[in-house]
């Protein structure tokens, strides 16, 4: 049996606006599934900027390795890369070991290509001199196949111009925010084929699968596929071997 845990960012990015809920329940929430990461061996939790600081002084005080994880430019993305890089250096502050940057695709597809190069080096070389970990979404469900196969490849390239390539295993290519409005039904989260299209592309990059990942079996054909980790706020579901209605 595969152990899908350590492969898992068990997320819960709703602000309390989203979900009806109060800041104070929202940390609830957020301390529930670092307990959940505890307890059940998963790797990280992903959650909002605001709530950082908490959640990490929590997994302390249970002396856990659980990784902490956040978001930034969440999640449209078009925010400048000077708020990009100041929302990032408070997350750093607050002790987040984890960035997972929406990308300016809207730039990139309005050709913009220069700005959305600035924004990853930038934004990543201030992760890596912190020792932190840079994800950089690029919202598959918002390209065609041919933009997810030349966002993907530009990214790859522009780590290998401008990183040592030992630093390479920790900047990420992911595939999705979850909260990209599709129509027709069409997925907003990771596919099989748009994982495929990236995996082909990435180069030395390591590769994360976010949002549609419902099921053990999804979950482990992923993994097979060669993406390194898995975005889900069904984290418990695929570790039960349940499936799960979540979105994400």
């Amino acid at each position: 049996m595969m152990n899908i845990a350590q492969y898992l960012d068990s997320t819960y990015l709703k602000t309390p606006a989203q979900s009806g809920l109060s800041e104070e329940e929202t940390l609830q929430k957020d301390k529930e599934l670092a307990q959940e990461a505890i307890d059940h061996g998963i790797f990280a939790v992903m959650i909002r900027p605001d709530y950082v600081s908490e959640i990490k002084e929590y997994l302390r005080g249970k002396s856990s390795e659980v990784v902490v994880g956040t978001v930034i430019g969440f999640h449209e993305g078009t925010c400048t890369t000077e708020e990009k890089l100041a929302e990032a250096e408070k997350a750093i502050a607050d002790g987040a070991d984890e960035l997972d940057f929406v990308i300016n695709y809207t730039a990139y597809l309005n050709g913009d290509l220069d700005l959305v190069k600035e924004e990853f080096v930038k934004c990543t070389a201030l992760c890596l001199q912190h020792g932190k970990i840079a994800k950089w979404i690029i919202e598959i469900a918002a390209l065609m196949d041919d933009q997810i196969a030349e966002m993907t490849k530009h990214i790859s390239g522009w780590a290998e111009a401008n990183f040592d390539e030992d630093r390479l295993p920790g900047i990420f290519v992911k595939s999705s925010t979850g909260f990209y409005e599709t129509e027709n039904g069409k997925p907003n989260g990771a596919t099989f084929e748009g994982i495929r299209i990236m995996l082909d592309n990435a180069g030395k990059l390591p590769v994360k699968a976010a949002g549609g990942v419902r099921t053990p079996e999804d979950a482990e054909k992923m993994i097979t596929l060669g993406v390194k980790r898995i975005g889900t706020s069904s984290a418990l579901a695929l570790i039960r071997n349940t499936s799960s209605e979540e979105e994400y």
